[in-house]
């Protein structure tokens, strides 16, 4: 049975696709929590909202939206690979996890990730992967992830 603590939380805190009003949420400043996000004008906001929009549900991103102070509180992406390994199957890549630092440890990370691995399965991917830093490693392990090889990549200036 749920608690009446967690159920206000999922009502206060719903989770739902990006919207193009999500921008005027603070959308772009949560993501600047993460990682470098530098002004995003309206205009090159909407661009990439509907450049991203045309895929479809090949790429997702999700939000959560705290009611009460109308801002978005968390977000994260998952975009879908197409292979020709395992008979022309799919990968389900997450990307872009972050939540507002004043509403850390109300499980909105943990349902961000549960929304994007649905998404990635209902898609039929055989596979959903992440890459994190070590301190967030022992975060996605409580969502269900496992550690897997290592993560290599080459940054362009």
């Amino acid at each position: 049975m749920q608690s009446h603590k967690s159920a206000k939380i999922e009502q206060d805190f719903q989770i739902r696709k990006l919207e193009i009003s999500d921008k005027a949420k603070g959308f772009i400043e949560l993501l600047a929590q993460l990682s470098i996000c530098n002004s995003v004008s309206d205009k090159e906001f909407e661009e990439r909202f509907r450049e991203i929009s045309a895929l479809n549900d090949d790429h997702l991103i999700c939000v959560i939206e705290d009611h009460n102070l109308g801002k978005i509180v968390a977000t994260g992406s998952v975009f879908i690979e197409k292979k020709f390994l395992r008979n022309c199957g799919k990968v389900g890549h997450i990307e872009d996890v972050v939540v507002d630092t004043n509403a850390r440890g109300k499980q909105l990370g943990k349902r961000i990730v549960e929304f994007l691995v649905d998404h990635a399965r209902s898609m039929g991917c055989y596979k959903v992967i992440l890459d994190c830093s070590v301190e967030n490693k022992a975060f996605y392990e409580k969502c269900g992830l496992e550690h897997k090889g290592i993560q290599m990549g080459k940054y362009f200036t």
